[in-house]
């Protein structure tokens, strides 16, 4: 969706964004990788606004924060 403007279950062109945000008490859309809000890396959604269907995406200048502080599988 975030590429292709199209949901891939039903293909709806209708797609809404929503940032990520890193708010107060570690509330909204992130990922902790420290101490502080500052750190936090933000997770941005993608909306389908026909059906309903959700992707997530982390920015890619925010994955090394990521490899840094959680581990592979």
């Amino acid at each position: 969706m975030k590429n292709t403007r199209r949901c891939p279950k039903c293909g709806s062109s209708d797609i809404l964004f929503v940032p990520g945000y890193a708010g107060a008490y570690g509330s909204g859309n992130n990922i902790k990788t420290g101490f502080t809000i500052f750190s936090a890396v933000k997770v941005d959604r993608y909306v389908c606004g026909n059906c309903g269907y959700s992707e997530e995406w982390i920015r890619k200048e925010d994955i090394p924060s990521l490899k840094n502080n959680y581990t592979n599988v």
